[in-house]
């Protein structure tokens, strides 16, 4: 593994995005203490929203999958934006809440998470293991597939 945030996003072939600002009354990020909590982020790619619907009726999980990913992307650019531009900050993710739009009969929720799993312990090596929860709910903001928000321990 490389020996920076940066130089593993750059392996990816991943430049993050301007954080996004909120779409309702509330803060993209808050940081308490040595905590920054970060609020739900949709798999936005190119400022759209990349994946729409519900797990088990439009999307399939490797589509949701992506998705999960593209909210843990979104994910690190509101970090990098709480911290000046410093992910080196990151001391460790605590845990990632995932919300899948999803079917009564719909149950691999947590395989989609891992999307967002996957990639943020791949970028940030050991400080990326975290907790999780992964939830099956019956609809998201502007009928995205997924959200995930985040709880990052920082210096």
């Amino acid at each position: 593994m490389t020996d920076s945030v940066e130089s593993r996003l750059a392996a990816r072939n991943i430049t993050l995005p301007e954080a996004a600002a909120p779409a309702a009354n509330y803060l993209p990020y808050v940081i308490s203490g040595s905590l920054l909590f970060v609020s739900g982020q949709l798999p936005i790619e190119g400022g759209a929203l990349a994946v729409k619907g519900l797990l088990g009726r439009d999307v399939d999980v490797a589509t949701a999958q992506r998705a999960a990913e593209l909210c843990a992307i979104n994910i690190l650019a509101q970090a990098k934006a709480a911290l000046d531009g410093d992910l080196e900050r990151i001391v460790r993710v605590v845990k990632l809440g995932g919300f899948v739009a999803s079917e009564p009969s719909f149950t691999d929720q947590h395989l989609v998470i891992n999307g967002a799993s996957n990639l943020i312990a791949e970028i940030l090596g050991d400080a990326g293991k975290h907790a999780r929860a992964a939830v099956g709910v019956a609809s998201l903001p502007l009928n995205a597939a997924v959200e995930v928000d985040a709880i990052i321990e920082i210096r």
